[in-house]
Protein backbone atom coordinates (compact mmCIF):
# COMPACT_ATOMS: atom_id res chain seq x y z
CA UNK A 1 0.00 0.00 0.00
CA UNK A 2 1.20 3.51 -1.09
CA UNK A 3 2.09 5.59 2.08
CA UNK A 4 0.81 8.56 0.01
CA UNK A 5 4.32 10.06 -1.18
CA UNK A 6 5.33 10.95 -4.67
CA UNK A 7 8.70 9.49 -5.45
CA UNK A 8 11.00 11.56 -6.55
CA UNK A 9 12.60 11.47 -10.31
CA UNK A 10 15.99 10.87 -9.92
CA UNK A 11 18.52 13.41 -10.45
CA UNK A 12 20.38 10.75 -13.32
CA UNK A 13 16.60 10.99 -14.82
CA UNK A 14 17.08 14.52 -15.49
CA UNK A 15 20.68 14.78 -16.82
CA UNK A 16 19.25 12.05 -19.01
CA UNK A 17 16.54 13.86 -20.26
CA UNK A 18 18.23 17.72 -20.67
CA UNK A 19 20.93 18.28 -22.59
CA UNK A 20 22.56 20.89 -19.81
CA UNK A 21 20.96 21.19 -16.17
CA UNK A 22 20.99 24.13 -14.10
CA UNK A 23 20.44 22.98 -10.20
CA UNK A 24 20.97 25.04 -7.10
CA UNK A 25 21.79 23.97 -3.78
CA UNK A 26 20.09 25.99 -0.47
CA UNK A 27 20.58 25.97 3.09
CA UNK A 28 18.16 25.03 6.01
CA UNK A 29 17.92 28.34 8.43
CA UNK A 30 19.72 27.76 11.26
CA UNK A 31 18.23 26.14 14.21
CA UNK A 32 15.61 28.71 16.14
CA UNK A 33 15.55 31.04 13.23
CA UNK A 34 12.00 31.74 11.39
CA UNK A 35 11.62 29.24 8.49
CA UNK A 36 9.22 31.51 6.29
CA UNK A 37 12.21 32.84 4.76
CA UNK A 38 13.45 29.76 3.58
CA UNK A 39 9.94 28.74 2.49
CA UNK A 40 9.63 32.11 0.33
CA UNK A 41 13.40 32.05 -1.55
CA UNK A 42 12.66 28.15 -2.78
CA UNK A 43 9.38 29.44 -4.20
CA UNK A 44 11.53 32.27 -5.90
CA UNK A 45 14.07 29.86 -7.11
CA UNK A 46 11.64 27.26 -8.45
CA UNK A 47 10.06 30.21 -10.54
CA UNK A 48 13.62 30.87 -11.96
CA UNK A 49 13.15 27.22 -13.93
CA UNK A 50 15.69 25.60 -11.48
CA UNK A 51 15.70 21.68 -13.04
CA UNK A 52 16.33 20.52 -9.67
CA UNK A 53 17.46 21.52 -5.82
CA UNK A 54 19.81 20.28 -2.92
CA UNK A 55 19.67 20.64 0.68
CA UNK A 56 22.37 20.75 2.71
CA UNK A 57 23.00 19.81 6.32
CA UNK A 58 25.10 22.41 8.29
CA UNK A 59 28.22 22.91 7.10
CA UNK A 60 31.55 23.12 9.53
CA UNK A 61 29.40 21.10 12.22
CA UNK A 62 26.82 24.28 12.55
CA UNK A 63 23.42 23.24 13.68
CA UNK A 64 20.88 23.41 11.23
CA UNK A 65 17.94 21.17 10.95
CA UNK A 66 15.50 20.39 8.54
CA UNK A 67 16.84 19.19 5.54
CA UNK A 68 14.77 15.99 5.23
CA UNK A 69 11.33 18.08 5.68
CA UNK A 70 12.51 20.78 3.57
CA UNK A 71 13.24 18.34 0.38
CA UNK A 72 9.87 16.89 0.91
CA UNK A 73 8.58 19.81 0.79
CA UNK A 74 10.31 20.58 -2.70
CA UNK A 75 9.18 17.56 -4.03
CA UNK A 76 5.75 17.05 -3.12
CA UNK A 77 4.98 20.43 -3.17
CA UNK A 78 6.56 22.50 -5.39
CA UNK A 79 7.05 19.73 -7.80
CA UNK A 80 10.99 19.41 -8.30
CA UNK A 81 12.63 16.72 -7.73
CA UNK A 82 15.23 17.59 -4.73
CA UNK A 83 18.41 16.23 -3.27
CA UNK A 84 18.86 15.63 0.33
CA UNK A 85 22.71 16.13 1.76
CA UNK A 86 23.51 13.10 4.44
CA UNK A 87 25.82 13.17 6.81
CA UNK A 88 27.32 9.51 8.33
CA UNK A 89 29.41 11.91 10.64
CA UNK A 90 28.37 10.56 14.26
CA UNK A 91 26.13 8.23 13.05
CA UNK A 92 26.44 4.41 13.17
CA UNK A 93 25.33 1.89 10.62
CA UNK A 94 22.29 0.83 12.68
CA UNK A 95 21.40 5.07 12.50
CA UNK A 96 22.56 5.20 9.31
CA UNK A 97 20.15 2.76 8.23
CA UNK A 98 17.10 4.10 9.74
CA UNK A 99 17.71 7.47 8.87
CA UNK A 100 17.81 6.74 5.27
CA UNK A 101 14.85 4.24 5.87
CA UNK A 102 12.62 8.08 6.51
CA UNK A 103 14.04 9.31 3.57
CA UNK A 104 12.75 6.37 1.26
CA UNK A 105 9.03 6.05 3.30
CA UNK A 106 8.89 9.78 2.26
CA UNK A 107 9.38 9.37 -1.68
CA UNK A 108 13.25 11.17 -1.41
CA UNK A 109 14.96 8.74 -3.86
CA UNK A 110 18.06 11.66 -4.74
CA UNK A 111 21.12 11.66 -1.88
CA UNK A 112 23.95 13.57 -1.59
CA UNK A 113 26.46 10.85 0.39
CA UNK A 114 28.53 12.68 2.85
CA UNK A 115 30.88 12.05 5.32
CA UNK A 116 30.17 15.49 7.30
CA UNK A 117 32.47 17.98 8.60
CA UNK A 118 33.51 17.62 12.39
CA UNK A 119 32.82 21.21 13.90
CA UNK A 120 34.89 23.83 13.59
CA UNK A 121 37.99 23.64 15.08
CA UNK A 122 38.03 20.63 16.15
CA UNK A 123 41.03 18.81 14.77
CA UNK A 124 41.08 15.30 16.59
CA UNK A 125 37.53 14.01 15.67
CA UNK A 126 37.12 10.43 15.18
CA UNK A 127 34.31 8.27 14.61
CA UNK A 128 31.88 6.60 17.08
CA UNK A 129 32.82 3.00 17.42
CA UNK A 130 31.59 0.88 14.70
CA UNK A 131 30.86 4.07 12.52
CA UNK A 132 32.05 5.48 9.31
CA UNK A 133 35.52 7.18 8.75
CA UNK A 134 34.67 8.04 4.57
CA UNK A 135 31.68 9.33 2.33
CA UNK A 136 32.89 5.88 0.30
CA UNK A 137 31.37 3.91 3.18
CA UNK A 138 28.46 5.39 3.53
CA UNK A 139 27.96 4.79 -0.43
CA UNK A 140 28.53 1.09 -0.43
CA UNK A 141 25.80 0.83 2.35
CA UNK A 142 23.04 2.72 -0.03
CA UNK A 143 24.14 0.63 -2.95
CA UNK A 144 23.49 -2.67 -0.09
CA UNK A 145 19.82 -1.05 0.54
CA UNK A 146 19.32 -0.80 -3.23
CA UNK A 147 20.36 -4.52 -3.31
CA UNK A 148 17.73 -5.54 -0.63
CA UNK A 149 20.43 -6.27 1.84
CA UNK A 150 19.88 -4.89 5.33
CA UNK A 151 21.42 -4.94 8.59
CA UNK A 152 20.92 -7.90 10.34
CA UNK A 153 19.45 -8.28 14.14
CA UNK A 154 19.94 -11.29 15.95
CA UNK A 155 16.66 -12.47 15.72
CA UNK A 156 14.68 -11.10 13.08
CA UNK A 157 16.94 -11.92 10.19
CA UNK A 158 14.41 -12.32 8.09
CA UNK A 159 14.73 -11.35 4.20
CA UNK A 160 11.88 -9.48 2.83
CA UNK A 161 13.33 -8.62 -0.71
CA UNK A 162 12.24 -4.53 -0.35
CA UNK A 163 14.81 -2.55 -2.01
CA UNK A 164 15.63 1.09 -1.72
CA UNK A 165 15.50 2.98 -5.16
CA UNK A 166 18.23 5.73 -4.10
CA UNK A 167 20.22 7.71 -6.70
CA UNK A 168 23.22 8.31 -5.32
CA UNK A 169 25.71 11.80 -5.42
CA UNK A 170 29.02 12.22 -3.45
CA UNK A 171 30.93 15.57 -3.16
CA UNK A 172 34.37 16.32 -5.42
CA UNK A 173 37.13 18.30 -4.81
CA UNK A 174 39.16 19.53 -8.26
CA UNK A 175 41.46 21.79 -6.33
CA UNK A 176 42.53 19.48 -3.17
CA UNK A 177 46.02 20.14 -3.18
CA UNK A 178 47.31 16.30 -3.44
CA UNK A 179 47.07 15.10 -6.73
CA UNK A 180 47.32 11.18 -5.08
CA UNK A 181 44.59 12.30 -2.85
CA UNK A 182 42.34 13.69 -4.90
CA UNK A 183 42.53 11.03 -7.23
CA UNK A 184 41.63 8.45 -4.95
CA UNK A 185 39.12 10.22 -2.88
CA UNK A 186 37.08 9.83 -6.33
CA UNK A 187 37.98 6.75 -7.11
CA UNK A 188 36.58 5.09 -4.45
CA UNK A 189 33.39 7.00 -4.64
CA UNK A 190 32.70 6.11 -7.74
CA UNK A 191 34.08 2.28 -7.52
CA UNK A 192 31.48 2.14 -4.89
CA UNK A 193 28.95 3.13 -6.98
CA UNK A 194 28.27 6.83 -6.91
CA UNK A 195 25.98 8.31 -9.92
CA UNK A 196 27.49 11.84 -10.05
CA UNK A 197 29.72 14.23 -8.31
CA UNK A 198 29.08 17.63 -7.45
CA UNK A 199 32.29 19.58 -7.04
CA UNK A 200 33.01 22.04 -4.37
CA UNK A 201 33.04 26.21 -5.11
CA UNK A 202 34.28 26.37 -8.62
CA UNK A 203 35.81 29.11 -10.20
CA UNK A 204 38.21 28.11 -12.44
CA UNK A 205 37.16 26.51 -15.56
CA UNK A 206 40.67 25.03 -16.33
CA UNK A 207 40.73 23.14 -12.94
CA UNK A 208 37.71 21.75 -13.60
CA UNK A 209 38.52 20.59 -16.93
CA UNK A 210 42.07 18.71 -15.54
CA UNK A 211 40.13 17.03 -13.06
CA UNK A 212 37.16 15.99 -15.40
CA UNK A 213 40.30 14.62 -17.27
CA UNK A 214 41.39 12.73 -14.34
CA UNK A 215 38.07 10.79 -13.63
CA UNK A 216 37.67 10.12 -17.50
CA UNK A 217 41.00 8.45 -17.66
CA UNK A 218 40.38 6.62 -14.70
CA UNK A 219 37.44 4.76 -16.61
CA UNK A 220 34.38 6.56 -15.20
CA UNK A 221 31.77 7.96 -17.03
CA UNK A 222 29.60 9.18 -14.06
CA UNK A 223 28.30 13.55 -14.50
CA UNK A 224 30.54 15.66 -12.23
CA UNK A 225 28.49 18.82 -11.92
CA UNK A 226 30.74 22.06 -11.10
CA UNK A 227 29.61 23.68 -8.07
CA UNK A 228 29.41 27.72 -8.29
CA UNK A 229 28.96 30.86 -6.81
CA UNK A 230 27.83 33.96 -8.37
CA UNK A 231 31.10 36.70 -7.27
CA UNK A 232 30.31 40.08 -6.37
CA UNK A 233 32.83 42.04 -6.15
CA UNK A 234 37.42 41.40 -6.42
CA UNK A 235 36.79 41.82 -2.86
CA UNK A 236 34.52 38.99 -2.36
CA UNK A 237 36.43 36.72 -4.91
CA UNK A 238 39.55 36.92 -2.89
CA UNK A 239 37.48 36.38 0.43
CA UNK A 240 36.15 33.11 -1.19
CA UNK A 241 39.58 31.95 -2.16
CA UNK A 242 41.26 32.35 1.15
CA UNK A 243 38.14 30.95 2.74
CA UNK A 244 37.54 27.74 0.55
CA UNK A 245 40.83 27.14 -1.18
CA UNK A 246 39.58 27.65 -4.74
CA UNK A 247 41.36 29.62 -7.55
CA UNK A 248 39.62 33.05 -9.21
CA UNK A 249 41.58 33.37 -12.66
CA UNK A 250 43.01 36.45 -13.92
CA UNK A 251 40.42 36.87 -16.01
CA UNK A 252 37.24 36.54 -14.12
CA UNK A 253 38.50 38.74 -11.43
CA UNK A 254 39.41 41.55 -13.77
CA UNK A 255 35.57 41.44 -14.73
CA UNK A 256 34.27 41.79 -11.39
CA UNK A 257 33.60 45.57 -9.87
CA UNK A 258 35.36 47.01 -6.79
CA UNK A 259 33.85 46.91 -3.58
CA UNK A 260 30.54 48.94 -3.06
CA UNK A 261 31.02 49.74 -6.93
CA UNK A 262 27.32 50.07 -8.32
CA UNK A 263 27.00 48.03 -11.76
CA UNK A 264 23.80 46.99 -12.46
CA UNK A 265 22.62 42.81 -12.52
CA UNK A 266 23.62 41.99 -16.37
CA UNK A 267 27.11 43.49 -15.86
CA UNK A 268 27.86 41.69 -12.65
CA UNK A 269 26.52 38.48 -14.29
CA UNK A 270 28.82 38.95 -17.05
CA UNK A 271 31.95 36.78 -15.97
CA UNK A 272 29.76 34.28 -14.27
CA UNK A 273 27.46 33.35 -17.42
CA UNK A 274 30.86 33.32 -18.85
CA UNK A 275 32.30 30.96 -16.80
CA UNK A 276 29.22 28.80 -17.12
CA UNK A 277 29.71 28.77 -21.48
CA UNK A 278 33.05 27.90 -20.99
CA UNK A 279 32.35 24.91 -18.69
CA UNK A 280 29.20 23.78 -20.96
CA UNK A 281 31.85 23.87 -23.91
CA UNK A 282 34.62 21.85 -21.97
CA UNK A 283 31.74 19.06 -21.14
CA UNK A 284 29.59 19.65 -17.48
CA UNK A 285 26.97 17.80 -17.76
CA UNK A 286 25.11 21.58 -15.78
CA UNK A 287 26.09 24.01 -13.19
CA UNK A 288 24.90 23.79 -9.46
CA UNK A 289 24.66 27.08 -7.81
CA UNK A 290 24.73 27.48 -4.20
CA UNK A 291 22.61 30.17 -2.88
CA UNK A 292 23.92 31.04 0.29
CA UNK A 293 22.48 34.91 0.12
CA UNK A 294 20.80 37.26 -2.35
CA UNK A 295 18.53 35.03 -3.83
CA UNK A 296 17.36 37.62 -6.36
CA UNK A 297 20.87 37.58 -8.83
CA UNK A 298 20.70 33.76 -8.39
CA UNK A 299 17.13 33.68 -9.62
CA UNK A 300 18.14 35.84 -12.52
CA UNK A 301 21.49 34.17 -13.57
CA UNK A 302 19.12 30.87 -13.69
CA UNK A 303 16.40 32.68 -15.88
CA UNK A 304 19.19 33.78 -18.06
CA UNK A 305 20.87 30.48 -18.13
CA UNK A 306 17.46 28.37 -18.92
CA UNK A 307 16.60 30.87 -21.96
CA UNK A 308 19.66 31.12 -23.52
Amino acid sequence: MSLGYTIDKTVIEVLKQKPFTVSAEIVPPRNGEDQAQTFSKLKNIIDSGVDFLSVTKGAGGSLRGGSLPIAQVIKEKLNRPCIAHFTCRDLVPEEVENQLMDHHYFGIRNILALRGDPPMGQTDWKPREGGYSYAYELVQHIVRLNSGEFLKRKGFDVNLNERTRFCIGVAAYPEHPDMNERKEFTRVKFAAGAEYAITQMLFDPNKYEEFLNEVRKMGFSQPVLPGLRILKSKKQAKVMEQRFQCSVPDWYYRELPEEGESVSTDTLLQPFLKLVETLKGIGAHGVHLFILADTAINCEAIRQLKTN
